[in-house]
């Protein structure tokens, strides 16, 4: 930092909320925030005590210039970041990936207002509503207000000289009852306004006020028994109470409020936005934040609100978020809901997000499947608390038969993936009897000797199959050999899915959909797979041999013989004499001849 005296341009910060922004050497802004107090802020990036991440260590190498504006209050400084990093975007701040040009429903200034759809919002006094991310959802509306209120589609200069000029004939739209032909004065100007203000009302989310209109307008038609009228008014009214009943999702007493939920990744955080009137859901939508430096969930939640509400032009004086943002503001209310309504919604907002996330991930893996690999490693890293990524994973797995004919397995997976071609099994020499604790310590001991000798390479994790015996065992080995620190190990035990850690009596859960938790299941269950294979070939060889040796004359290395030239019994059995000479004496060919002679 000799290039730049940090210290001296501090002290030109004042103690006051606002806008920070960082320039390099060539002058390009690299970096904006915002902070409730500018120099403590901005002091932290230089506070050499800090754990910060290696993205912020490169950032602050190469701020030469800072800048900053005050503002009022926390808010204006967060909404003034937010407008600030959309114009400038710089190198280091947090990316909005949206690229989409979102459609809005427009209520054209003019005499007898159009309504319609459009991409392009242009100042010319027009009532612009939106914008719809669904636009499926926004043509549902449209085809809604085409079957209750019948609007001009015509783009005729309506204005009273003209009308009252007779310079317009009415077209086919008023034949088929779609318009109310306003441009030959068959509708007046009042009641086209009249229908204009209630599609506004339902616009806006307001359904409960218009059916609580009609509903009297409905009566009083009955009671002045004009009910063609009351009819044309029940058929309007029953398609606005079927549309509010799918779309209501909570108490319509919540009047106007915005919801906000996140999911994050290692590089991504996506958020999803409600904005709900009336009980009624009016507006959603997701977006996908690129992270840069390594940026919190509040971080980003709260540049993402800020971005909402600007986007929406949303005055929701209640926001619900998960968790509490650090903004204080009179005028706006931040909710946690534990319980209740809000709660519904917030879980709602938070299946939206998830959802996203999930389908946005599985298109980045499909696309590269490094990705995936990539952020499983990573999440098991966390999961399992190590210190480096598990690209090389080893598993150790022991079988045996009634004590006898012990074995033990072990497989090996890189990246996540089963590598085979690594797979080994070991016979078990040093260990007499059903001993399962000896077993893993001579397998692990055998295994890794020969790794350090040969020097390929140890894994980053060990998994054991077995409890707190087998890991201990285990531990036993990696301490002889003196690589005990050099690798994580954990035992898995069957029962629970419980992973032990060594001299920790306590075990570790993960969740039973978990990613982590499956690669280590998918461990266990190879190693289990590789060991019973190579055990059931080598008890089904021991029992032929132990057959064998009930021939008088035949001891285990004739019968051992046998097999290997005869490949079964069954072949020994229907073997004559001269084949048995290949391999025995006369005088053991001729006891195997009568004992299954015999036998038959």
């Amino acid at each position: 930092m000799s290039q730049f005296d940090y210290k001296e341009a501090l002290k030109k910060i004042p103690h006051k909320a606002g806008v920070y922004q960082y320039w390099n050497a060539e002058n390009e802004l690299i970096y904006i925030g915002k902070a409730k107090d500018l120099r403590n802020r901005v002091g932290s990036y230089f506070n050499k005590d800090l754990n910060v991440n290696a993205k912020t260590r490169v950032l602050v190498s190469r701020i030469r210039n800072i800048t900053f504006t005050i503002v009022d209050t926390e808010v204006d400084a967060w909404l003034l970041e937010n407008s600030l990093i959309k114009k400038h975007q710089p190198r280091y701040n947090v990316m909005l990936k949206d690229d989409k040009t979102y459609p809005w429903i427009i209520i054209k200034n003019e005499n007898f207002p159009r309504i319609f759809w459009t991409r392009r919002i242009v100042k010319d006094g027009s009532k612009y509503l939106g914008p719809y991310a669904s636009v499926s959802m926004m043509h549902a509306i449209l085809s809604l207000i085409k079957d209750t209120y019948p609007l001009r589609t015509c783009n005729l200069a309506l204005t009273r000289p003209n009308i009252d000029a007779g310079k317009f004939k009415v077209c086919l739209e008023y034949q088929l009852g779609n318009c109310k032909g306003p441009c030959q004065n068959y509708q007046t100007e009042g009641d086209y306004d009249h229908n204009i203000e209630e599609i506004t009302n339902i616009l806006n989310g307001k359904i409960g006020s218009v059916l609580r209109t009609m509903k009297a307008e409905m009566d009083e038609a009955i009671s002045a028994m004009n009910y063609e009228h009351a009819h044309r008014l029940k058929r309007k009214f029953d398609l606005l109470e079927n549309y509010q009943s799918k779309s209501t999702v909570v108490n319509s007493s919540i009047t106007e409020v915005d919801v906000f939920s996140i999911a994050s990744e290692e590089k991504y955080a996506f958020v999803n936005y409600l904005k709900v009137m009336n009980g009624t859901i009016i507006q959603t939508q997701t977006i996908e934040l690129k992270k840069r430096l390594d940026e919190s969930d509040e971080e980003l939640l709260e540049l993402a609100i800020s971005e909402f509400r600007t986007r929406y032009n949303s005055t929701s004086k209640e926001i619900i978020v998960p968790f509490d943002i650090n903004i204080e503001d009179s005028a706006i209310k931040f909710t946690v809901p534990k319980l209740g309504e809000k709660r519904k919604l917030l879980d709602l907002s938070q299946k939206n997000v998830s959802f996203f996330k999930k389908e946005r991930i599985d298109q980045y893996e499909k696309l590269n499947p490094e990705v995936r690999t990539e952020r499983l490693l990573t999440q098991m890293m966390k999961d399992l608390r190590m210190n480096q990524l598990p690209r090389h994973i080893e598993c150790f797995d022991n079988s045996n038969f009634q004590g006898k004919y012990p074995v033990s397995a072990i497989v090996v997976f890189r990246d996540g993936k089963p590598s085979k071609k690594d797979y080994r099994h070991f016979n078990v020499k040093t260990v007499e009897g059903p001993d399962d604790f000896a077993t893993m310590e001579e397998a692990v001991l055998r295994r890794y000797r020969r790794v350090l000798d040969e020097d390929t390479g140890l894994p980053q994790l060990i998994v054991i199959d077995g409890g707190k015996g087998q890991l201990s065992s285990a531990m036993k080995s990696l301490k002889l050999l003196g690589i005990d620190k050099q690798v994580t190990v954990i035992g898995i035990a069957k029962r629970l899915e419980e992973l032990y850690y060594p001299g920790d009596q306590y075990p570790l859960y993960l969740d039973k959909k978990s990613e982590t938790l499956k690669v280590i299941q998918q461990l266990r269950d190879e190693a289990h797979r590789f060991g019973i294979t190579f055990h059931r070939k080598k008890r089904d060889k021991g029992t032929l041999v132990t057959e064998l040796e009930l021939i008088e004359g035949i001891g285990k290395t004739t019968a051992e013989k046998l097999l290997k030239y005869f490949k079964s019994v069954k072949k020994i059995r229907e073997a004559d004499e001269t084949l048995l000479l290949e391999v025995v004496n006369t005088k053991q060919a001729k006891a195997i001849l009568g004992y299954f002679n015999g036998s038959e």
